[in-house]
């Protein structure tokens, strides 16, 4: 069998692209039913809500202290590729809401629909050395630093923000939004392991 070989340029500019806009679609699903998810798009999505103020720029801005941290810990490469898609996804995010509407999206079909599409764009940015920043940087800088697993931090982390967003949604609706993070997860859970996909 012969070896796996790196991606190229072009390789990595469809992957940001591609993963970039399918997490784009996937907020406009998200927002569109005024449902919240975890990590810094959760945050974002929450402060959003709150403010007034776009997703994209909310974003954006939220992700800027996240990158010092990302080339301590994973490197220039991969901090300026989580530049460049946060810095897509930002700007998508903005516009995409007059290209695409519904006339009718269920909510139970409407998490189902983000958990798989941002599951998809995650897994893409993963496989081209990018994310899309915040919590999950800070997670594996403590993991680094104290042990404390990366993962407990993600878990900590969402659970706070979804007892606020309890505060500032419906029950029912944060109810809808845990099914769709679950579901993100399960892909990513399932699909993003070493063990049986090698992508370099």
């Amino acid at each position: 069998m012969s070896e796996p070989q790196n991606h190229s340029l072009i390789d990595d500019a469809q992957g940001l692209v591609f993963g970039a806009t399918m997490a784009s679609f996937g907020i406009l699903i998200l927002t569109h039913l005024g449902f919240v998810t975890g990590q810094t798009a959760g945050a974002a999505v929450l402060i959003s809500y709150a403010t007034g103020w776009g997703f994209g720029p909310v974003f954006f801005v939220i992700n800027l202290p996240f990158y010092w941290l990302g080339y301590k810990r994973m490197g220039l490469r991969f901090t300026i590729k989580t530049f460049v898609a946060v810095g897509i996804l930002s700007v998508l995010t903005t516009v995409m809401p007059g290209w695409v509407s519904f006339a009718h999206l269920a909510p139970g079909m409407g998490a189902v629909l983000f958990g798989f599409i941002s599951g998809a764009a995650l897994m893409a940015l993963f496989r081209h050395g990018a994310s899309l920043g915040g919590i999950g940087i800070v997670a594996l800088y403590l993991q680094d630093k104290t042990g404390f697993r990366a993962g407990y931090t993600q878990l900590i982390f969402d659970v706070c923000l979804f007892a606020v967003a309890l505060m500032l949604r419906e029950p029912v609706t944060v109810a809808w939004s845990f099914l769709g993070a679950l579901v993100l997860n399960l892909v990513i859970a399932i699909n993003h392991r070493k063990d049986r996909y090698i992508v370099t």
